[in-house]
């Protein structure tokens, strides 16, 4: 009986053993994870920042096309303001002449 008490003992101490091995791999794997999750962490926090750099270029560059737009406009406008100014002259000369 004493025998079969101590292979009880004995299997019960490798198992522990073979528990406490399994913890430590375990807990070294978890650590691991936790070190490669906080870097996606690290990555999504400056992915996100230049997704905001890069909304905010597109809005400035959106913002910068409609200006550009308008100035050209304003030349166009302009152009045509001063032909309107020619026309009305050449009209005024002739209605002079006579």
């Amino acid at each position: 009986m004493a025998d079969k008490n101590e292979n009880t003992l004995t299997l019960f101490t490798t198992r522990v053993r073979q528990m406490i091995l399994q913890y430590k791999e375990v807990k070294a794997e978890n650590r691991s994870l936790q070190v490669k999750l906080d870097e996606r962490d690290e990555e999504i926090k400056l992915l996100k920042g230049q997704i905001d750099q890069l909304r905010s270029d597109y809005d400035m560059l959106k913002m910068a096309k409609m200006v550009e737009i308008t100035d050209g406009d304003m030349e166009s406008a302009k152009a045509r303001l001063a032909k309107l100014i020619r026309d009305v002259n050449k009209c005024i000369t002739l209605l002079s002449e006579k």
